[in-house]
């Protein structure tokens, strides 16, 4: 049984230990960092990395209903394999709402639901049925 706990101990030592390829050689330099945060709540930041990441972000409070929110806008970027991949995006009361060339899209609404949705949305209410 000892056996059977030591060899497992050196398996899992051995899993554990770092990878040489996957560690870089050198630190990534950080080439620009700005950060400010204010009284009021809002705030902006910003960075840029030596391997070709960045981002900026800013922040407001906002007055929704009767109370404050806040409200953000920003952006990143980081080297993909196709490329650059950059994604904007704002988050409010509505949600998070990301743009990018690389998201995916919703399909186009065929034809006939269009026509039935333009139907329904003219039509008269139903009226309600009494429950039983």
């Amino acid at each position: 049984m000892k056996t059977i706990v030591l060899v497992s101990a050196l398996v899992a030592v051995a899993f554990a230990a770092p990878q040489g390829s996957q560690a870089p050689a050198e630190p990534i330099p950080i080439l620009r960092q700005d950060s400010q945060v204010n009284g009021d709540g809002s705030y902006q930041y910003s960075y840029e990395t030596g391997n070709g990441i960045s981002a900026d972000q800013k922040g407001d409070l906002k007055k929704v209903g009767d109370v404050e929110a806040l409200e953000v806008q920003g952006q990143f970027q980081y080297p993909g394999d196709n490329g650059n991949i950059q994604l904007s995006y704002v988050a409010d009361e509505n949600g998070f709402q990301p743009q990018g060339a690389h998201l995916p899209t919703a399909p186009p609404v065929p034809e006939p639901i269009q026509r039935a949705l333009a139907y329904l949305a003219t039509a008269p209410p139903q009226p309600e049925q009494p429950k039983q």
